[in-house]
């Protein structure tokens, strides 16, 4: 019963915060370092921090899936194994429809603001960085489900603190690279 401590939680959880915050400090640079040529597009300052939310929630809920099932004894190999399937598939379900949905709000909302973009320019954008961040982290969440698994740690105490910063990080990047695709940067 140790393991459930303050000093057992405390030990276990201060080392991922610290790592979590210093990701969010190079995730808040990057916007930093292209502060600029943001503010000239003030849709996607719009739909910045929904679109990374997408990602980092998705992925939370994929993890404590994938968690609760290792609790409970989920094992074989993570790549035939119907549960990570099939929590895959749902949450990225889930995450595409997401991103439809908000480039429609985003759009509404820049268009009834007078500071609108085509729909279906920010329909691609929403779908291609949602699929990059979804892809990005759906792949961190099973890894770092299992390998925290393996080495004993909780998946409950590492999985969510790391991928809801990852998803911001790996969401910031990839409305970057879309954006560099459609050459907006």
């Amino acid at each position: 019963m140790t393991y459930y401590t303050i000093r057992g939680i405390v030990g276990r959880g201060f080392p991922i915060l610290v790592t979590t915050s210093f990701i969010g400090l190079i995730t808040g640079q990057i916007l930093n370092y292209r502060l600029d040529q943001l503010v000239s597009m003030p849709i996607i300052l719009l739909l910045i921090p929904s679109l990374i939310k997408i990602g980092g929630d998705t992925g939370s809920m994929l993890g404590a899936r994938i968690s609760s099932a290792l609790h409970m004894g989920l094992g074989g190999h993570i790549t035939k194994n119907p549960v990570v399937r099939n929590s895959v598939l749902a949450a990225l379900i889930v995450g595409l429809t997401a991103s439809a949905v908000l480039s429609f709000i985003v759009w509404l909302t820049g268009h009834l603001m007078g500071i609108g973009i085509g729909m279906f320019l920010l329909f691609k954008i929403c779908m291609i960085a949602g699929g990059i961040e979804l892809t990005v982290v759906f792949f961190m969440t099973v890894l770092i489900s299992f390998m925290s698994h393996r080495f004993g740690l909780d998946p409950d105490d590492t999985v969510i603190p790391i991928i809801a910063t990852m998803g911001d990080l790996v969401g910031v990047a990839g409305i970057f690279i879309t954006l560099r695709m459609f050459s907006m940067l």
